[in-house]
């Protein structure tokens, strides 16, 4: 297990940077990034893969959501996917490369791999090599996780030295219908920590009651929470979890 830098248990972390759509910061945005290091939040971001096997900063598997365009991320390259415009602004969709130039160690940086597959299965490896190519020349306070443990242990081989952790879940209702049946009821119970040398969990926040996730907590193992969206939320969940992952509010920095 690599340590996790201080700074994790310190300040909130912003899921997918400080968006605010309303102010023209769309989640995962250069300008949400740059918002969150000014506040001085640690910063959650998403990875997902372009065909041409470059790590684009970006949450969805599909352009739909978040620009004027439509179809796969994976089905176009970096260099059309930076041009993509995100919201109604001029910001294009970052690379990784480039959002890791852009905080430069200022603050902490949660990377969170989505899976490629849908099925939380092996994988090709290519995101995980994407990922640590940008990141073995990078030497700011950093973690990666991912829902799927076989990227997790990809990562652990190619960056043994770098914090790792797993994204975890009670994995029920309609969001993981795609899943198969038996890998949710698997991965609820979080059997892969040690397996991949977790060095923390990041908990759905309504589930954070779970015996195993108290269990893992009590054992010395960092606990964060995803995704808390107010104040009274964040006071419930700090109860049970060493940090929050927050969006749509200002959360509470340390004194």
């Amino acid at each position: 297990m690599t340590k996790l830098p201080e700074g994790f248990l310190q300040a909130p972390i912003a899921h997918r940077a400080l968006h605010d759509a309303g102010r023209g910061r769309v989640e995962n945005s250069r300008a949400a990034i740059e918002a969150a290091m000014a506040a001085g939040y640690a910063i959650e971001m998403d990875l997902q893969l372009s065909r041409d096997h470059q790590a684009m900063v970006f949450h969805d598997y599909h352009l739909d959501r978040l620009t004027g365009e439509t179809g796969p991320v994976l089905v176009r390259d970096a260099a059309e996917l930076t041009g993509i415009e995100l919201g109604d602004g001029e910001d294009g969709i970052p690379t990784f490369a480039e959002a890791l130039e852009l905080v430069a160690g200022r603050v902490p940086l949660l990377i969170e791999l989505k899976d490629q597959h849908g099925s939380l299965g092996v994988t090709n490896g290519a995101l995980e090599q994407a990922v640590a190519r940008a990141l073995r020349r990078y030497t700011g306070p950093c973690a990666v996780m991912s829902f799927n443990p076989n990227m997790v242990a990809e990562l652990a081989r190619l960056l043994p030295d770098i914090p790792r952790g797993l994204v975890t879940s009670e994995f029920e209702g309609s969001y993981w219908a795609h899943l198969p049946e038996e890998v949710g009821l698997r991965l609820r119970d979080i059997p892969d920590a040690a397996r991949v040398g977790a060095s923390f969990i990041s908990h759905h926040a309504p589930d954070l009651g779970r015996a195993r996730v108290q269990e893992l907590r009590a054992g010395g193992m960092p606990v964060f929470c995803w995704t808390i969206r107010s104040e009274a939320q964040e006071r419930e969940a700090r109860l049970m979890s060493d940090n929050i992952t927050f969006e749509g509010y200002e959360a509470m920095l340390p004194a």
